[in-house]
């Protein structure tokens, strides 16, 4: 289910309803029956959980060099970014 927000053009409420992508957009204002459009909103961001290279070499800090031999950037050598830890 997803949130969308709508606004009366009638009346000015705002409100936010969940629904299912297949649903089609609601045309009706629950306070005073005025017609309704769906507003463009930021959306939410994306959270990725998960145990993937990337993560593996965050959650240990630092330089992967010396654990993979390779930095965070997959090079061989440090590239003197502040993410790799030491230059």
């Amino acid at each position: 289910m997803l949130t969308y927000e709508y606004e009366c053009e009638m009346c000015g409420l705002r409100f936010e309803r969940q629904q299912a992508i297949s649903e089609d957009p609601l045309t009706e204002c629950p306070e005073c029956r005025g017609k309704v459009r769906r507003l463009i909103s930021g959306g939410a961001g994306f959270l990725f959980k998960g145990s993937g290279p990337d993560q593996a070499s965050r959650s240990e800090g630092g330089c992967s060099l010396e654990r993979t031999g390779r930095t965070c950037c997959g090079r061989q050598e440090r590239c003197g970014d502040s993410s790799c830890g030491r230059e």
